[in-house]
């Protein structure tokens, strides 16, 4: 295809991923499942353009702005607290799966190098952070597990992707060395992070001093890549280079953006993190086609390699459940003996987590990237495809069935010492009109600003009420928000008359339109 080909073929994906997430909704399907089915039904029709897919470039363009927003929104707080058990999945479970899968698949095809049955281990192994987050974002989940499954993204695909390539290293060269790969992921790691942290400090810095926000939101959209290429151009991990610059800007936001910086980058980047995880998804599917061709056509390829890659499918499922149920027995017994101050999860939370293992695009772009001349690679390639399809299609299909089976879907616990959101309006309120009041009252015990007084008054005393009864203020409250709707339809209609009879100038529809329209956001926030 010409570069005008390949442009237009990418503005037919974007209509068909509008088409697949409407029809997703109606069908209450996952927007990954049906991404990847849309996306294989494409690559199979006759006349449909075969989209070749640099692996390294899949890597490159994806990776770093999906880490970069799953981390901006990390909680900070839950993600330390939990760190010991992120990282019993992140590297324990990695490796685990990595030696399960080899070992199954050396039992299965005897002639296969070790390094090899390594390397498809390692390929299959980590958990992708982008079906992850397409996942975890539509569910309701208690904060510690989704503070697991979420930070376990963020970091497993930096161990998976290490072991890959010392996997690959030693099938092509026929060494390998336990104790220098084991420095060399530490390198890796401690070298990420500096990067990561460098490049986060300097874009704070950045972003602290511009006022425009459209340049704030441009420097955040370069940062992702900025710390993804730095980290590896430092042969240090792209991964945790890109995972800490955004944790740093995450917990940053709050005091060193302006108030329009955070609602327009949020906006923008919920729409390109929508577009990119549509794309991958598609893309994966559409990546059937040259999987086939590979192994020599459909029948062939079932006919012979059918049993190992469900031997493998079984291996990385199986794998999870034994790593995550085992290392919470060990848990739960040290916790029994007083020697680990936190609870294990439960036995349904260990069931979530055991069945929230997708893969997705870090898997299919290393199986790509295999060198042509290693052994087996036409089982490394429809494995890997296979577990994709298994993972996002059967797995991430009912995650959600299953969590609601749980009684896991909304439930949430505060930690020791924080309060309900109710009481943090209430408080919030209250400081409000304390420095309202300071601010009207003047030396002869009148008021300067007694509207004001009054409005944030009546605020605070809802707030406070509201706090002590949810269930008996909820109905007026949404009666309350309901009536000022009705308000900002009447002036909506009113401004746009103006503007039709040529009263009003266009810039000032444009004002009075952004002023309605915050005002209605939150008012249909707050309705419910």
């Amino acid at each position: 295809m010409t570069a005008v080909h390949q442009l237009e073929f990418v503005l037919c994906l974007l209509v068909l991923i509008l088409a697949l997430t409407l029809a997703a909704r109606r069908l209450g399907l996952p927007p990954a499942a049906a991404f990847i089915l849309g996306g294989a039904a494409l690559a199979l029709t006759p006349g449909v353009p075969e989209l070749v897919l640099d692996p390294e470039l899949v890597i490159v363009l994806f990776l770093p702005p999906l880490l970069m927003s799953s981390a901006y929104f990390t909680v900070w707080r839950e993600f330390r607290d939990n760190l010991a058990g992120i990282l019993l999945l992140a590297v324990g479970a990695v490796i685990f799966t990595t030696l399960l899968v080899g070992v199954v698949v050396h039992a299965m095809v005897p002639g296969l190098p070790w390094a090899v049955c390594f390397a498809l281990g390692a390929i299959v192994s980590p958990p992708d952070a982008v079906a992850a987050e397409a996942v975890l974002e539509r569910l309701h989940l208690p904060g510690r597990l989704t503070a697991l499954l979420r930070g376990e993204s963020l970091l497993n695909d930096a161990a998976g992707l290490v072991l890959f390539r010392f996997a690959v290293a030693a099938a092509l060269t026929g060494s390998f060395s336990l104790g220098e790969a084991t420095l060399a992921f530490g390198v890796l790691a401690v070298g990420g992070v500096a990067v990561g942290a460098v490049v986060g400090l300097l874009g704070t810095a950045v972003l602290r001093r511009l006022r425009d926000t459209q340049l704030a939101i441009v420097t955040t959209l370069l940062l992702p890549w900025a710390s993804y290429i730095g980290g590896e151009t430092l042969h240090a991990s792209g991964v945790l280079a890109t995972v800490t610059c955004g944790m740093i800007l995450g917990r940053v936001q709050h005091e060193d953006f302006t108030a329009a910086t955070r609602v327009r980058s949020e906006a923008f980047w919920r729409v390109l993190v929508f577009l990119l995880e549509s794309l991958v998804f598609i893309l994966i599917g559409l990546s059937l086609r040259g999987v086939l061709q590979r192994l020599g056509g459909a029948a062939d390829a079932a006919e012979a390699l059918l049993w190992p890659v469900l031997g493998v499918i079984a291996a990385v499922v199986l794998s999870r459940f034994l790593w995550i149920f085992g290392s919470d027995l060990v848990r739960r017994l040290a916790w029994t003996l007083r020697r680990d101050r936190v609870e294990p999860p439960s036995a349904a939370a260990a069931a979530v987590m055991s069945w929230a293992g997708m893969r997705g695009v870090v898997t299919l772009a290393a199986a790509l990237s295999l060198p042509e001349e290693l052994p087996g690679r036409d089982l490394v390639l429809a494995a890997s495809f296979g577990v994709i399809l298994v993972t996002v299609l059967v797995q991430g299909g009912t995650l959600g069935p299953l969590i609601r089976w749980l009684g896991l879907d909304g439930v949430g616990t505060l930690a020791a010492g924080q309060i309900t959101e109710e009481m943090a309006w209430s408080r919030m309120a209250q400081a409000q009109l304390a420095a309202v009041a300071a601010a009207s009252r003047q030396p002869d015990g009148t008021e300067r600003h007694p509207r004001l007084l009054e409005q944030y008054s009546y605020r605070a005393r809802i707030s406070i009420g509201y706090a002590a009864d949810t269930a008996a203020h909820r109905p007026k409250e949404i009666e309350h928000f309901s009536v000022v709707l009705d308000a900002i339809r009447a002036g909506r209609e009113e401004v746009l008359r103006l503007h039709r009879a040529g009263e009003i100038h266009d810039h000032v529809l444009a004002e009075l339109e952004r002023e309605l329209d915050l005002q209605e956001m939150t008012a249909e926030l707050y309705r419910g």
